[in-house]
């Protein structure tokens, strides 16, 4: 059972209840599913519009708006047009978007210059220069690293967001170093906010044995070693395959899509090969969000096998808090750096003659480490509640200091 929380929107620290009802919150964008979860946690905290964009082929020429009430995390989402490629030249250039999309978010809400806008990429930066209130940063990747991307306009569009904004809210130390080293932030805007899981996902108290297996997995033999995410080029498939190969006597759990494309052929092969295998080695497909949470406590361990690059290694790793609120042990390679320091929450790996005598170890103690208990009480301040409510006081604290 999950535990009992207190529910509700609280005040912004230093303003009245009356004051704080008035502010809303724009969280641009909604996209992906970690800030629908952030959106979620925010709107129990404050008022506030999410807002989507669709990208199209005329979006400039196009004006219209579509509320969407996603189910799972509960959350409302208003869905606007963007022109495809709206900020690269010299679409960018012709098309401007920022003054229309500023003018879409004031007609939404009462006193704009009242109202925090939260900006989640670095594109925004031209929204939030023309933001008459308070703009947040909420900086959730390395989006420089991305392959495909301008890493120069990017470093540009971060140092222009990090002017504007108040407050500066990476996901990640190496994002914060990245930040004030080439953006040239201000460190005293910077609050690192990692990743997160649902409050609901926390146990009452710490889970010392694998909980019961969902029906697709309930077949298998004990012991369970469990992959959970997307199943694609993040992941170190020779380390897996490798791993597999050592332990014929373990059943291997894959929960996520296997779909999206590898471009490493030697990485692709390694999965191709493990999807066919079948026996002991199982692969359930995408399961909803929500759903997830049953798979990690039913395994008898967690294993995070992701590969070192850019932007995963400077990201904050998301199913490291959705397996901290299982309580199972963790076993994890060094693909995050965020992870590096996680110890003794989880055990390091880099082999998978180290991942079988991680094992056989566990084996012996009837897969308890020691560790729930610690895993369970850490899983308490990583919730997404927890996410929302630092960056609330992190906006909060730019006031008192632009104050004094």
């Amino acid at each position: 059972m999950a535990a009992k929380r207190l529910r509700g929107r609280r005040c912004l620290p230093g303003r009245s209840s009356e004051e704080s009802l008035k502010m809303t919150w724009h969280i641009l964008d909604t996209g992906s599913i970690w800030l629908k979860e952030f959106a979620r946690a925010m709107s129990r905290e404050v008022p506030t519009q999410n807002w989507c964009p669709e990208i199209r082929s005329w979006g400039y020429c196009e004006d219209w708006e579509k509320t969407d009430r996603i189910p799972d995390p509960a959350i409302e989402m208003t869905r606007f047009p963007l022109q495809r490629g709206y900020s690269r030249f010299p679409i960018a250039q012709l098309f401007p978007f920022e003054k229309a999309l500023v003018e879409r978010l004031k007609r939404k809400r009462p006193k704009p210059e009242q109202s925090t806008l939260i900006c989640t990429a670095p594109y925004y930066a031209p929204v939030a220069e023309h933001w008459p209130g308070r703009v947040v940063y909420y900086q959730t990747d390395m989006t420089k690293e991305y392959p495909g991307l301008n890493a120069n306009q990017i470093v540009g569009l971060d140092r222009r967001m990090c002017r504007v904004a108040s407050a500066v809210c990476p996901n990640s130390t190496r994002i914060a170093d990245y930040l004030t080293s080439e953006a040239y932030c201000d460190p005293a805007k910077i609050t690192v906010v990692p990743n997160a899981t649902r409050e609901e996902n926390v146990l009452e108290q710490p889970l010392t044995a694998p909980g019961t297996a969902p029906a697709d997995i309930a077949d298998l033999p004990r012991p369970y070693l469990g992959i959970i995410g997307n199943l694609a080029a993040n992941m170190d498939w020779n380390l897996i395959t490798d791993a597999v190969n050592q332990t014929p006597n373990v059943s291997w759990i894959f929960v996520g899509p296997t779909d999206m494309n590898i471009p490493d052929a030697q990485q692709s092969n390694a999965r191709l090969e493990l999807l066919s295998r079948g026996g002991r080695i199982r692969f359930v497909g995408a399961k909803k969000y929500g759903e997830l949470r049953d798979y990690a406590r039913a395994f008898d361990v967690a294993l995070m096998p992701y590969k070192k690059h850019e932007p995963t290694f400077s990201g904050s790793a998301t199913r490291f808090y959705e397996h901290l609120a299982a309580c199972r042990p963790i076993l994890s390679s060094r693909g995050f750096h965020e992870l590096l320091s996680k110890e003794p929450l989880l055990k390091l790996v880099d082999t998978g003659k180290e991942i079988a005598a991680a094992m056989e170890e566990l084996k012996r103690t009837e897969f308890r480490d020691g560790v729930e208990e610690l895993r369970w009480r850490a899983s308490q301040e990583g919730t997404w509640s927890v996410r929302a409510r630092a960056v609330l006081n992190a906006a909060a604290r730019a006031d008192r200091m632009k104050v004094a």
